[in-house]
């Protein structure tokens, strides 16, 4: 789980940086020229963004920051972590989710979070002010929502065994691609034909879910042969490469928006 959402212990990622992580900045017990909310949250923008869509309250954010406490102890951040982080906006820690809601893809701000907006006094987290340096890579929607091509598959999706139909929403890094017998970690969104979002790894917190790839779904199976780390993709799957009329599972055809993470052993 993840030391910025609200309610988690906090634990640093293994050593390893993807970029250096910068010193504690020298204002923060006074935040300067920063605009202070009504609620006491401070920001300061160190970078203006981009033309883009602001957060909503629904949305998905991907970010990259480094969080400190008021005495300067670094607290966490993206740079020991092997990528940046995506979340639903609403499961951040309120000062954090705040300061996204006023910021614009490719802004960078330096977020005062009172105590109040961030961990609240709980036992085994920082005391009082968090600041928090956060850059906000991308916006996209929740991973709740049904997707706009639920009922009509996309013109340029592609055709596998079985009536299965996928598209690439984001690339990947290329190969290698998982073997059948692959363990591998995914985050995903799943919903019936009738736009209902029935699982998600996103209602389970920050961590991604585990699974090998001859034990899913028959229609997951073929889509994640064909992928590799970093992609996303979207999947109309007929129910006969569905659960079939399992007893107690999702009934008819079915979509999936997968994203795989790493091909954690590969068999």
């Amino acid at each position: 789980m993840h030391p910025l959402l609200p309610a988690l212990i906090l634990t640093l990622a293994a050593p390893g940086e993807r970029f250096p992580v910068p010193p504690a900045p020298a204002e923060l017990q006074a935040p300067p020229a920063a605009v202070r909310e009504a609620n006491g949250l401070a920001t300061q923008v160190l970078r203006p963004g981009k033309e883009g869509k602001k957060p909503g309250a629904d949305d998905m954010v991907t970010v990259e920051y480094v969080a400190w406490t008021q005495e300067g102890k670094l607290i966490d951040t993206t740079a020991r972590r092997d990528r940046p982080f995506a979340c639903p906006i609403d499961q951040l820690m309120k000062g954090m989710a705040q300061g996204l809601r006023l910021m614009t893809p490719g802004e960078k701000r330096r977020l005062w979070i009172p105590q109040v907006l961030a961990f609240e006094g709980a036992p085994n987290r920082p005391a009082g002010t968090v600041i928090v340096d956060l850059e906000l890579l991308a916006v996209e929607p929740s991973p709740f929502q049904a997707p706009p091509d639920l009922a009509v598959p996309a013109e340029d999706a592609r055709l596998l065994k079985g009536g299965v139909l996928y598209k690439t929403l984001r690339e990947g890094e290329g190969k290698p691609q998982p073997g059948a017998k692959a363990q591998v970690s995914v985050r995903y969104s799943g919903w019936t034909a009738d736009g209902k979002c029935f699982d998600s790894s996103w209602r389970k917190g920050s961590r991604p879910a585990s699974l090998r790839v001859d034990e899913v779904i028959p229609g997951w199976t073929q889509v994640l042969r064909l992928m590799s780390p970093g992609q996303k993709v979207r999947t109309w799957i007929p129910v006969g490469q569905a659960y079939d009329g399992q007893k107690g599972m999702p009934a008819g055809a079915l979509v999936f928006d997968i994203e795989l993470l790493s091909i954690d052993t590969e068999r």
